[in-house]
């Protein structure tokens, strides 16, 4: 009795240990969501995401995460996610899920059409509750848009959202016709959602136009 008792305890010290190394292991891992807007005009924008993921597939290692999503009219589903990995630990078998990741992706962008509404919103929490579900140590949604939500007249997206410790990336954000007219929008939009971001616990907040200088995403 005695004896089955000892190996009860290892097995469940293994178990613990087993447990412990997983968690340690992914905190030093990384996940990244990226949304793309797909609504409207700036449809016409995604080659330059393209460029972007490219990028993301080339810096991220083994045991890192990503996700690309589509920004339309109701964003919160994961019918939504175009294409999603985690890296892994073998070379062989990481580059084979990069390249089909990014099959994915060219398939994606032949075929994009613009949508009529952009639920922004609905993504950020979609992306917040993939990257959470990762374990990884450090957290980025990516958001590949113009920042100007319009949501149709039965989506509701006026509550409080949860960005905990998610670390939060505007792409691209492009001046739009009446930013032109009123740059006060335009410096308005951005300061809003900056608000709202920072509110939903976000560690940092980054606005990043010039996509010659993608480096600065992944930054901790």
């Amino acid at each position: 009795m005695r004896a089955i008792m000892v190996k009860r305890l290892l097995l469940a010290s293994l178990l613990v240990l087993s447990a412990s190394t997983c968690t340690d292991q992914r905190s030093h891992t990384q996940a990244v969501y990226m949304l793309i807007d797909t609504s409207g005009t700036y449809a016409q924008e995604v080659g330059k995401a393209q460029r972007i993921i490219n990028y993301l597939l080339g810096t991220l290692q083994s045991g890192d995460s990503l996700a690309v999503a589509r920004v339309k009219t109701r964003s919160f589903s994961e019918k939504d996610i175009i294409a999603k990995a985690t890296f892994d630990s073998r070379p062989s078998q990481a580059n084979a899920q990069k390249r089909a990741f990014k099959d994915k992706i060219d398939a994606f962008v032949k075929s994009v059409a613009g949508s009529a509404y952009t639920d922004i919103t609905g993504g950020l929490i979609q992306g917040g509750m993939y990257l959470n579900e990762t374990g990884a140590g450090r957290k980025t949604i990516l958001i590949f848009s113009d920042m100007q939500e319009e949501l149709d007249k039965v989506t509701i997206r006026d509550f409080p959202i949860n960005l905990k410790d998610i670390r939060v990336v505007a792409l691209n954000v492009v001046k739009l016709k009446t930013d032109n007219i009123d740059p006060r929008r335009y410096m308005g939009r951005l300061e809003a959602w900056q608000k709202r971001i920072e509110k939903a616990g976000a560690s940092e907040w980054v606005l990043i136009n010039d996509i010659e200088h993608l480096d600065r995403m992944l930054q901790s």
